[in-house]
């Protein structure tokens, strides 16, 4: 008599087991978040309405004024390029039109953060320890998920309510306020997927980072097309294209934002999928073997920093050269392409600095350059940090290398790094604008030297991080909270007319505005005095303090 199997009872691949131990992981990201997280919630949720919306109430009067401001902004490739269209003249569209650009800077945060704890807890080893205990597969990557959600969604509800007490309509801030949070959430998504991929953090945010970029040229290069009209299939493609599709003041489309909920789901099932079928520390994509011999560049500290930090500096030179080309490309006839507003020519002068408006535009495009070149120095000198909590400091510092030459091999990326990126960025934007302007020996040296004013600038924030490094190893990262908080002075200052005092706390602030206006040395002497006092403070307190 032939037996007859039972049937097997279907198991789930995803079991509540999987998820134990998320809450307690919450709140320990939580914990170690609460400098950073909050800082960059509440810089992206609180100025919208008072920068931005009260900004332009002040400048643009009537409706007259409102609808010259978007006619400029229609007629500017650069202008769709960098913030998208703005879609009709009222007072709630025109007035977040650059607030747009908060769709990128969330996104960048929320990879960070989900990186943060996912990939680099693996790729550290803490991944691990925290897998041997009673910790759930899933908990890990769920946490991470939750935190950079949740925090999204503050930043779109700081944003609405930032926006509550203006003169705007209450439905168009809610959109804005959910279109910003859905960004953010997307991309969150899609660094849950590239950290299933490569057992490198670095890779995992790397390749974050190039789909943010690809979903960003395809947005822009959509709206250049598109310009007032339909919108470009281009950037239906595109989560940044989404956002802007929900257009907050001119017809609040809030179905666009089931799209987004839509590539969050798909996104975090393929992030889990991925994570279900590798093992802990590993990713999907293949190491590489490395090579039987090191090649000679290898030798010393020096070779070894620059074989560590080459392709970031490649990749942040190419982005602030391809920054560089476009501002040189528009800045010429920018004062006929404004209109013959005085209000507009006053605030321009205002945030540059210079009665001409070229020449202002010039200095407010190499203070943004600078920010980002100032960026590249802090993720450069961070990596001090990240090779000591890794142990490899540990093994290079065995032998016959000092603490100084090793800190120095890495310091010299840090300095030189972005004043290589910024000057390259001038260089290109300066043969752009000459060209244009038929002078190219005179416009490109008046943009090289906006360019190299701003490096002392750079300079202080570097020193601020290796500062920290030598003295407060463990709060390293708080220079991206200084840097943070540089931007918001700026911010606030340049547009809502803030004290002078205020401003001052800025190292920006400080640079001459050249083109254009007068040139004193005082205050790059006294910035480059306060870079040098901090990296000598850093390097006297690495040399004194244990390693980590």
């Amino acid at each position: 008599m032939t037996a007859i199997a039972a049937p097997r009872s279907f198991e789930s691949p995803v079991r509540a087991a999987d998820f134990t131990g998320t809450g307690q992981l919450l709140r320990l990201f939580l914990r170690r978040d609460r400098v950073v997280l909050p800082l960059w919630v509440v810089l992206l949720g609180l100025p919208v309405g008072s920068v931005y919306i009260g900004s332009i109430d002040k400048v643009y009067k009537t409706p007259a004024d409102l609808a010259s401001f978007t006619a400029s902004i229609l007629a500017s490739p650069a202008q769709l390029a960098m913030y998208g269209p703005v879609y009709n003249s009222s007072l709630g569209a025109a007035g977040i039109w650059k607030a747009g650009m908060f769709y990128l800077i969330i996104a960048i945060a929320t990879i960070l953060t989900v990186i943060r704890h996912t990939r680099a807890e693996e790729e550290t080893g803490r991944g691990e320890l925290v897998a041997a205990t009673r910790m759930g597969r899933f908990a890990e990557l769920t946490a991470a998920l939750l935190l950079a959600y949740g925090a999204s969604l503050a930043v779109g509800l700081l944003a609405f309510l930032s926006l509550y007490n203006e003169p705007v309509p209450h439905e168009g801030s809610l959109a804005f306020g959910l279109a910003l949070a859905g960004s953010g959430a997307v991309f969150a998504s899609v660094a849950a997927v590239t950290a299933q991929l490569s057992s490198s953090a670095r890779l995992a945010r790397g390749i974050a980072f190039a789909v943010l970029g690809v979903t960003y040229t395809l947005r822009a290069v959509g709206d250049v097309r598109s310009g007032a009209g339909p919108t470009s299939p281009l950037s239906r493609l595109s989560p940044m294209g989404w956002s802007l599709q929900v257009r907050p003041y001119a017809g609040n489309h809030f179905g666009v934002l089931l799209i987004h909920v839509a590539a969050v789901l798909v996104l975090t099932a393929v992030a889990f999928t991925l994570l279900r079928n590798r093992d802990i520390g590993a990713g999907l994509i293949a190491e590489r073997p490395g090579a039987a011999v090191a090649a000679p560049g290898l030798s010393g500290p020096f070779g070894l920093a620059w074989r560590l930090q080459r392709g970031t500096l490649i990749a942040w030179t190419a982005g602030l050269g391809l920054y560089g080309l476009l501002i040189g490309s528009v800045v010429h006839g920018i004062g006929d392409e404004l209109g013959s507003s005085q209000s507009i020519r006053d605030m321009i002068t205002r945030m540059g600095g210079s009665a001409s408006l070229e020449n202002s535009l010039i200095t407010y495009a190499f203070t943004m350059l600078a920010v980002i070149a100032a960026a590249y120095s802090i993720s450069a000198a961070l990596r001090l940090s990240s090779e000591e909590s890794a142990d490899r400091a540990e093994t290079v510092l065995t032998g016959s290398v000092s603490r100084i030459r090793w800190v120095a091999s890495h310091l010299v990326f840090a300095l030189l790094g972005p004043a290589a990126a910024l000057l390259f960025a001038g260089v290109l934007a300066g043969l752009m604008y000459g060209r244009a302007a038929g002078d190219i020996g005179g416009k490109l040296g008046d943009v090289m030297a906006a360019a190299a004013v701003q490096l002392p600038a750079v300079w202080v924030f570097t020193g601020v991080t290796v500062a920290l490094f030598g003295l407060l190893p463990r709060w390293t990262p708080v220079a991206w909270g200084v840097l943070s908080a540089a931007i918001a002075v700026f911010l606030l200052g340049s547009i809502s007319g803030a004290p002078q005092w205020f401003r001052d706390i800025d190292p920006f602030e400080h640079a001459p505005k050249v083109p254009g206006g007068a040139f004193s040395a005082t205050p790059l002497i006294i910035l480059l005095l306060v870079a040098a006092a901090l990296i000598t403070v850093g390097l006297i307190g690495f040399r004194r303090r244990d390693l980590r």
